[in-house]
């Protein structure tokens, strides 16, 4: 069984969605599974539905407003570089509507329901292929790997956007009773539960450098500082995970294949602007292609 997992990452799900357009369009791959978390989960789907050509319309063209209902930050882009502070006034509205986080994402809902449609999840739901997606759930302190085959259109849809909410930033959805938030937060690489699900053969795609130590400047204000805090916990996650994976692989006579960035995209995955992940997308698909022609000895 051959599987395809994504990390999360954000807006640079744009650079996974060029790798996996590079495997899946130009090297003829054909998986059997496909996993992810956060926006890991948003791709999955719509590639095991053959809808390449969509999604990279759709994350080519996203902004802000597309994502967040109620926007927890200003953004301002000065000579290139952007700069971000917390939306205060927003913030005081969301705590006077009793709500948990500083924004809301109800429009990256709307967004995952027209994107991938009934049509799509009935196209996948027909075939052996299979689509997992990692969520948070707070309320019991665990991860659960929801799979699309066991659920109704509309609770798939749910999970998808659930794995995507990257708290405090984004909405924190009850569901059955529980509070749910972004799968990154405990499984930010669903690589184990592909092994647990039968997989052989791995392409994982992390939206982090490979063993590169990462200069981040100092912390501007407390927003900034809150990001750095929750970049430095999923890159321990993900580090972890990758190793965990290793282990595995190696006991189980499993071959994983690695594709990391090649450098740091961002410092900030919540910023979607269309024209940089653009560029992103067709950086993914060259590095995928570079690195598969040169037949790297630590790929696998």
């Amino acid at each position: 069984m051959r599987a395809l997992v994504i990390s999360g990452g954000g807006a640079k799900g744009a650079y996974a969605g060029g790798v996996a357009e590079y495997l899946i369009k130009e090297q003829g791959l054909q998986y059997d599974l496909f996993g992810g978390s956060s926006t890991g989960a948003l791709l999955a789907p719509m590639l095991a539905a053959g809808e390449i050509d969509r999604a990279r319309e759709v994350y080519t063209n996203v902004g802000q407003h597309d994502i967040f209902s109620s926007h927890p930050f200003i953004i301002k882009k000065q000579k290139g570089i952007y700069k971000t502070r917390i939306n205060h006034f927003g913030v005081i509205k969301m705590f006077m509507r009793g709500k948990k986080t500083f924004g809301e994402t109800h429009a990256l809902r709307q967004l995952i329901k027209r994107t991938f449609t009934e049509e799509h999840y009935n196209r996948v739901k027909d075939t052996p292929q299979r689509v997992v997606v990692a969520v948070s759930n707070f309320s019991c302190n665990v991860v659960e790997h929801k799979y699309l085959a066991d659920c109704s259109y509309d609770d798939f849809i749910d999970w998808i956007w659930i794995s995507a909410n990257f708290i405090p930033f984004m909405s924190l959805v009850v569901k059955d009773g529980q509070e749910y938030a972004d799968g990154g937060f405990g499984n930010f690489i669903p690589i184990v539960e592909a092994i647990d699900a039968g997989a052989t053969e791995i392409d994982v795609i992390i939206l982090t450098p490979r063993r590169k130590k990462i200069k981040k400047l100092p912390s501007a204000n407390a927003f900034s500082l809150l990001m750095n805090a929750l970049d430095f916990m999923l890159s321990q996650i993900a580090r972890d995970e990758k190793y965990i994976g290793l282990l595995e692989s190696m006991h189980h006579d499993i071959k994983i294949r690695y594709f990391h960035t090649p450098r740091v995209l961002t410092d900030n995955s919540l910023i979607f602007d269309p024209e940089q992940m653009r560029l992103w997308w067709e950086e993914g698909k060259a590095f995928a292609k570079k690195q598969v022609e040169e037949s790297m000895p630590s790929t696998f």
